[in-house]
C-alpha cells in the first residue's frame, strides 16, 4: 500500500509542477503579446485618450468662439444696415 501512495504522490507532484509551468508560460505569452501590441500601436502614431480629449476640448471652445463672433458680426451688420452677400 505504501508503494501505491508514493506513485500517487509522485503523479500529484508532477501535475502540480506542470500547472506551474503552464501558468508561467501563460504569463510570458501575455507579456509578449502586450509588448507586441504596444509596439504596433506606437508605430501607427495613434494619439492617447488624453491628447484626444484635449484637442476635442480646444475644438469645442473654438466653435463656441466662432459662433459668438458670427453673432456679433450679424448684430453689427444689422445695426449698420448691411446684409450678408
Amino acid at each position: 500500500m505504501q508503494t501505491r501512495n508514493r506513485i500517487f504522490d509522485d503523479i500529484s507532484q508532477l501535475m502540480t509542477n506542470a500547472m506551474g509551468v503552464a501558468q508561467g508560460a501563460k504569463g510570458e505569452a501575455e507579456t509578449a503579446m502586450k509588448g507586441m501590441l504596444d509596439r504596433w500601436l506606437a508605430d501607427r502614431d495613434f494619439v492617447t485618450r488624453d491628447e484626444f480629449d484635449a484637442v476635442r476640448s480646444m475644438a469645442e471652445k473654438a466653435r463656441a468662439e466662432n459662433a459668438e463672433l458670427l453673432s456679433r458680426i450679424e448684430a453689427l451688420e444689422t445695426k449698420t444696415g448691411r446684409s450678408k452677400s
